[in-house]
């Protein structure tokens, strides 16, 4: 068994070195020096790819990977899982809030219940704020409900997967990932381990309130056509009510030759126009991200990959080459040829 960590890292520069030291440990217990520690750089503007190098260095596990921009932390991971080579693939944050010593046991806990994913399910939330996890919460719990797809509450992306589950989430096209979502959608048995979230080890949150709203809106719009029939609800029902006020108009004016009400009407036509636009809005969302993923674009680009030469296949005790390969474009579907590539050139 060789096992692949796959971490972005945007910025983590204050807890990266603590990350390493924790991480390894926790998978030198459960497999050796049959793993490898993927630390991709999305972009930081600190002293992270530095820190990565200086760890690549001293630790021939880990492999360091650096996108040419920031992507974001959903396209970050999936660099990193383009370039896994592991039997089983563990995503986990930087910043300490998902304790790596539980890889072994969700890793007994995939061997016993003969699963493809084990996903962290966050028992209590420590150092939050109540905003957040009232936010959260309500966030999780609606789409539950809209959304044809089981999507576990209270997750994140804290995962052990299988190297198949890893593969075929990297060969999925979309532009606006959800990648907790996107698991969900692939199916294959997947089991909840149960665990306290920690508070950050150092540094802040790299999702503020307008991120987690962009956050939220892609989980939305990538796995619901509810926005869509909520519109068109809206438009029924002013249509109805409309008719009605129509109606009586034309009553009142019948009766008494004038029609009352000039302030209502104002309000109503404000009413409309602003329900119109919302309903455009709508919609616009859909075609405009229909519209990006038309133009075929790559999803990320990697700019550098360092990797130590140990393949999974062989000994602890293999000679220690150091890769250096620099790539100008990588689309996401290539992570299989990418492997490949790596494998033959080792």
């Amino acid at each position: 068994m060789f096992v692949s960590i796959v971490v972005p890292c945007y910025n983590e520069e204050e807890s990266l070195r603590e990350f390493h030291r924790q991480t390894t440990a926790a998978a030198r217990a459960l497999c050796g020096q049959k793993f490898e520690l993927i630390l991709v750089d999305d972009g930081s503007t600190d002293g992270t790819w530095k820190l990565i190098n200086e760890l690549l260095a001293e630790d021939r596990n880990v492999v360091a990977v650096r996108l040419a921009r920031n992507h974001g932390h959903q396209l970050a991971l999936t660099a990193g899982l383009s370039t896994v080579r592991g039997d089983l693939v563990l995503v986990i944050d930087a910043d300490l809030q998902d304790p790596p010593e539980l890889l072994t046991p969700m890793y007994e806990m995939m061997v016993q219940e003969g699963a493809d994913v084990v996903y962290g399910l966050r028992r209590s939330r420590a150092g939050e704020t109540r905003f957040k996890k009232w936010s959260a919460e309500t966030f999780y719990r609606l789409l539950a409900r809209i959304t044809r797809v089981h999507i576990p509450v209270d997750t994140g992306d804290f995962r052990l997967m299988s190297r198949r589950i890893s593969d075929q989430l990297v060969q999925m096209p979309e532009h606006d990932r959800f990648i907790r979502g996107m698991v969900a959608w692939l199916g294959y048995k997947q089991v909840a381990y149960e665990y306290d979230r920690k508070p950050r080890f150092a540094g802040s949150t790299k999702y503020p309130l307008l991120k987690m709203i962009s956050f939220a809106a892609d989980a939305l719009i990538s796995f619901s056509m509810v926005p869509l029939r909520i519109a068109t609800y809206i438009g029924a029902l002013l249509t109805t009510g409309l008719t009605f006020v129509g109606i009586a108009a034309v009553i009142s004016w019948i009766f008494s030759g004038t029609v009352p009400g000039w302030t209502s009407l104002t309000l109503l036509v404000v009413m409309i126009s602003s329900v119109q636009l919302l309903v455009l809005g709508l919609i616009g969302e859909y075609v405009g991200r229909i519209y990006i993923q038309s133009k075929n674009r790559p999803l990320f680009l990697i700019s550098q990959i360092h990797r130590r030469g140990r393949l999974p296949q062989l000994s602890a005790d293999s000679r220690d080459d150091t890769e250096k390969t620099q790539l100008k474009t990588l689309l996401a579907q290539s992570g299989p040829e990418l492997r490949r590539y790596e494998e033959a050139s080792s």
